[in-house]
């Protein structure tokens, strides 16, 4: 049986946010509204999946807040505007969880979990197990794993990994790729 034959309403998505919703510029921050810009397709892609999984949620780090780049409320405001134009095309984030620290040891910084782990006091019907990660970098990856979640991995920022990799179960070049992918395969 395939993975994504075992996709059911029960399930929770996991997404990274820069370079899987929006267009990622490597190297800068997203500072403004004015600077987001979806990805090609995501927004269709959100509406898709939010279709086949009971929970999505964003988890991404978001160290420009702790440099000083912008403040919590200009990251709040994007967040706020990110959802609103996702439900708007019928896609359902439940939460947007930001990690602004800079140390790399904070406990909420990918790979490290406590995304996750406040996402699931937030909504305790998450299984890990019946969980998706997707993102474009390999600390999604290993976020993913080290909770017991499949991982989806995105090249929208870098080159595709040589499969079998431990941390990678699939890549893709977009979210609406895999997106259509899971439309292609039956969804109980």
């Amino acid at each position: 049986m395939n993975f994504q034959s075992q996709i059911h309403k029960g399930w929770t998505l996991f997404l990274d946010r820069d370079g899987v919703i929006n267009e990622e510029h490597v190297g800068h921050y997203i500072t403004s509204w004015d600077e987001f810009k979806f990805c090609e397709g995501s927004l269709n892609a959100i509406s898709q999946l939010s279709d086949m999984f009971d929970r999505l949620v964003v988890v991404s780090n978001q160290r420009g807040v702790g440099r000083g780049i912008m403040t919590i409320d200009t990251l709040k405001e994007i967040h706020s505007n990110m959802i609103t134009s996702v439900n708007g095309e019928g896609g359902n984030i439940l939460k947007v969880y930001a990690c602004t620290s800079i140390d790399d040891n904070d406990h909420n910084r990918k790979p490290n979990t406590g995304m996750a782990v406040q996402a699931k006091e937030d909504f305790p019907e998450i299984d890990f197990k019946k969980s998706v990660m997707v993102g474009n970098n390999i600390t999604d990856m290993e976020f993913g794993k080290r909770l017991g979640m499949y991982t989806i991995f995105l090249t929208t920022t870098h080159e595709p990994y040589e499969l079998p990799h431990d941390l990678i179960d699939e890549q893709h070049p977009s979210l609406q790729d895999w997106a259509n992918t899971l439309i292609e395969e039956p969804v109980e």
